[in-house]
């Protein structure tokens, strides 16, 4: 539950639910999901995304749309179902670029910069998945925001994969940028670990966290 909190904590400022209140941003980037569930059906999460992504291209919040999803079977598109949803709701083409190697939230954010050279941009996706993002983002020195589409209700099968998901995506981000200073930093952050949990100081584990365990 820790790693939930602490990517939670670190990205509550960065997301909205109103397409009012949200800053501009020139690309706007759909995570992507299936457009229908294994037992038939269309996944809501798809539908939700989708209508998010129109709604802020609407209200001119963003210019561009980056469909972001995985591509690894033939038969299998998230980025093209994505865009196809999008032009049926009115947005041409024209505005829509995809990605078709959006494995995972963490592959999505790092091609968007790499790829498509953005360092700004917004995340369109459920609150729980937009956290995970702008969390990735902070560590790689990036500025996203999120916009979080409808949700489902959050029950207790989604929390236990969602909190699954932030621990292996701090696990990722830690051996990517420490690879040559694994034991070092494992030790500082488990030291400062321990202080977290003694004396509940969270705004200087946050910033510990950062320092010590994601920073090289």
């Amino acid at each position: 539950m820790l790693c939930y909190f602490i990517i939670s904590l670190f990205s509550y400022q960065q997301n909205y639910d109103c397409e009012k209140k949200i800053p501009y941003n020139t690309f706007g980037v759909v995570l992507g999901t299936s457009q229908y569930l294994y037992g038939g059906g269309m996944n809501a999460y798809f539908q939700y995304r989708v209508d998010a992504a129109f709604c802020l291209f609407r209200e001119n919040k963003i210019r561009y749309i980056i469909v972001s999803g995985d591509n690894r079977e033939k038969n299998y598109n998230e980025p093209r179902m994505m865009k196809n949803a999008l032009i049926k709701k009115g947005i041409p083409s024209k505005f829509i670029y995809e990605d078709f190697y959006g494995v995972n939230t963490l592959h999505s954010i790092l091609r968007v910069h790499k790829i498509f050279r953005q360092d700004k941009f917004t995340i369109i996706s459920q609150k729980f998945q937009n956290e995970r993002a702008i969390f990735i983002g902070k560590c790689f020195g990036l500025d996203l925001i999120g916009f979080n589409a409808k949700n489902l209700f959050f029950d207790s099968k989604t929390l236990c994969r969602e909190i699954l998901s932030r621990i292996k995506v701090l696990w990722d981000i830690f051996i990517m940028i420490n690879r040559n200073r694994i034991f070092e930093k494992l030790f500082h952050f488990l030291y400062h670990l321990y202080g977290f949990l003694v004396k509940k100081d969270y705004h200087s584990f946050s910033k510990k966290f950062l320092k010590f365990f994601l920073i090289p």
